[in-house]
């Protein structure tokens, strides 16, 4: 699979990304798909897929901890583009083990804790998402972290051994808000309060001015190298 990465840039790399997320869908049909968590670029490349009608499968994590803003954003989603957006949750056994021997805000005790958490609620769903994919879509930017600057364009994920596609890498928040704005897309009114990063409730608060855009995640620990784990290198 990461053997195919250098003849595929060459094929894609001067087209727009809905001219590259066709171009995938076709090379990869059935084994493609994007996991939206609602976020402002996630918005966007849904919309470059439902409004395209192109056959990439559009799924989401339900960790249970989730915004109400969220659900709404979610809502009103599948509503304006009439298409439906798969759901994966956490394995149930494992959340009540989890909860019943470790009580509702473990996460807050360690950082061990917080990755058990994101573990079971977010990557070993992930994992089940992935299954049988060859192409995974991100809305992963170079600019949303230290740690996102070294991703690419199309690259292979060591951890889940496919491709994959980050169609926004180069774009800044600018050309986000104002590809939102121009387009009328909705979006999580959260945003508007100062969240930049919006995951689970008890993981997520506004950013202050100044602060990191990845400050407003996992506050509470130390601020270099925060990811759940859905994005690990």
């Amino acid at each position: 699979m990461q053997s195919l990465i250098p003849e595929i840039l060459e094929k894609i790399e001067e087209k727009n990304p809905v001219q590259q997320i066709a171009f995938l869908a076709e090379k990869f049909k059935g084994k493609i798909a994007f996991s939206t968590s609602f976020g402002q670029e996630d918005q966007i490349i849904t919309h470059f897929i439902f409004s395209n009608n192109l056959p990439v499968e559009i799924f989401t994590l339900d960790t249970g901890r989730m915004f109400g803003e969220t659900y709404k954003t979610y809502s009103k989603t599948i509503q304006k583009y009439n298409k439906k957006i798969k759901v994966y949750f956490p394995d149930k056994e494992k959340v009540e083990n989890l909860m019943t021997t470790k009580g509702p805000f473990s996460f807050y005790e360690s950082v061990e804790n917080r990755k058990e958490c994101c573990n079971i609620r977010k990557v070993e769903p992930l994992k089940r998402a992935l299954t049988g994919i060859d192409c995974w879509i991100t809305g992963l930017r170079a600019s949303q972290s230290g740690e996102r600057q070294k991703l690419s364009l199309l690259e292979f994920d060591e951890n889940y051994k496919l491709l994959k596609f980050n169609p926004l890498i180069n774009w800044n928040i600018d050309d986000v808000l104002d590809f939102i704005r121009a387009n009328n897309l909705p979006y999580n009114v959260l945003h508007d309060k100062g969240f930049i990063s919006i995951g689970c409730e008890p993981c997520t608060r506004a950013v202050n001015p100044g602060e990191d855009i990845r400050a407003g995640r996992w506050w509470w620990e130390d601020n270099s190298k925060k990811e759940c784990g859905l994005h690990a290198k």
